[in-house]
């Protein structure tokens, strides 16, 4: 099992997620602004609250400027409004009300990105890649975006009216009622009779108790054990850090799971401990180009040791680790504090994991923005090299998606897994 790891941190993409950390190290003399510049600040601001041509609210045009600033440093740096810091805590523990539904803004709208299971979006036909246009009959091109998304929460049994233009341009409305939404992040099934199928969709608190559960309960309830299990980490945007370490360990005997590395020469290293959930079962992961994060930590990991054979596309590419800091006004500071690199050193910002067995695509859909990686993302971090090797994987083509075919194929191969857990070199 995973040693206690003292500070929370949590990789985010384009889930909601949250932690508590320390204080950054004191910023150094040359970063410090002078007094005429924070002047210059305050001239602008109050050249802007009496001058512009509507009135304007003080309040706002703080929340702005911080926005501004904080938007400014990387994509995935933000500011927290006390009402979006709470429901930030709901979310990495897997509950909320609402329309059941992961949005997130894209090129200036609002895209789904993921819909639960049996939630009111997923019960009205709404489904991922669609661009919500409407929100009870107000068109969103007047709206603030992150607004009309905290809109589609609310009590338990009100409506909504939702507006969507599907991928291929039809447009639906849908009268949704929200819902009480606890979230599974773990779905499972068995496979071809001898194989478990363990599909994670984002990293919530409970992740790694519900694929333990889940794979107790499969084992339990068979006449022969498992032979093998495909971990699908497709689409998963990742979440909470801590829970995918975890689930890293739980395959692993020993040795380094991820290494961060901030501003300071200071290392943070996560380790497995002895014990494994599944003793050298072999393991496939499936991954694709939306595989990012927290997703992209766990099948680096398993990849690194030899523990598992990863399948699909290069991943997303996020290797940053955001903390929340808690501000005390009851807001929040989403932060980018540090880089992350897989156990061989390796740092998947803006490269992503590369396959072992790499299925492309016949057809990928780029018109929409549907499948930017991190590299595309603006004022993206670069990346800082690692000690480590890059690994490359062979390529075998694919029609359409056949990733899990494959993965079945190369369970039942007699050498699936090299022999022992050993770290890539």
């Amino acid at each position: 099992m995973t040693r206690l790891i003292k500070n929370t941190i949590w990789a985010l993409f384009l889930t909601p997620a949250m932690a508590l950390a320390s204080e950054g190290e004191t910023p150094s003399s040359k970063a410090q602004l002078s007094l005429d510049d924070l002047r210059t600040f305050t001239d602008v601001f109050n050249q802007v609250r009496t001058n512009f041509v509507e009135e304007t609210d003080d309040q706002s045009l703080l929340n702005a400027a911080i926005r501004g600033m904080l938007s400014e440093l990387d994509p995935h740096s933000s500011y927290l409004e006390a009402d979006e810091f709470r429901q930030m805590d709901n979310d990495s523990q897997g509950r909320y009300s609402g329309i059941g539904a992961e949005l997130d803004i894209r090129d200036e709208s609002i895209k789904v990105v993921f819909v639960m299971q049996g939630g009111p979006a997923d019960k009205a036909g709404i489904v991922a890649g669609d661009i919500i246009t409407s929100i009870d009959g107000s068109d969103l091109r007047d709206r603030n975006l992150r607004a009309a998304i905290d809109s589609l929460r609310g009590e338990v049994g009100t409506g909504v009216e939702v507006t969507v233009q599907h991928r291929n341009g039809e447009v639906s409305t849908f009268s949704l009622t929200r819902d009480f939404v606890e979230v599974a992040s773990v779905f499972s099934r068995p496979v071809d009779r001898d194989y478990g199928y363990f599909q994670i969709t984002h990293f919530t608190r409970k992740s790694a108790d519900e694929l333990l559960e889940q794979v107790d309960y499969m084992q339990q309830n068979r006449r022969a054990p498992l032979k093998g299990i495909v971990l699908d980490l497709r689409g998963n945007p990742g979440g909470v850090l801590n829970p995918a370490i975890t689930i890293a360990d739980g395959f692993l005997d020993e040795g380094l799971i991820v290494s961060t590395r901030g501003r300071s020469a200071d290392q943070q290293e996560y380790t497995a401990e002895a014990g494994q959930w599944m003793e050298n079962m072999p393991v496939v992961v499936l991954v694709d180009r939306s595989t990012a994060s927290a997703s992209e930590v766990l099948a680096g990991a398993l990849q690194d040791h030899g523990r598992a054979l990863i399948v699909g596309e290069r991943t997303f590419g996020k290797g940053s680790v955001q903390s929340v800091l808690n501000l005390r006004n009851g807001a929040g500071v989403r932060l980018t504090t540090s880089r992350y690199y897989t156990p061989a050193g390796r740092s998947i910002q803006a490269e992503g994991i590369q396959p072992d067995v790499e299925i492309v695509p016949v057809k990928v859909l780029e018109e929409d923005g549907a499948h930017k990686r991190e590299a595309d993302l603006e004022r993206h971090l670069v990346r800082e090299p690692g000690n480590g090797t890059v690994v490359f994987g062979s390529e075998v083509g694919a029609a359409d998606d056949y990733m899990m075919y494959q993965a079945l194929l190369l369970l039942k191969a007699a050498s699936i897994l090299p022999a022992g857990t050993k770290a890539r070199q």
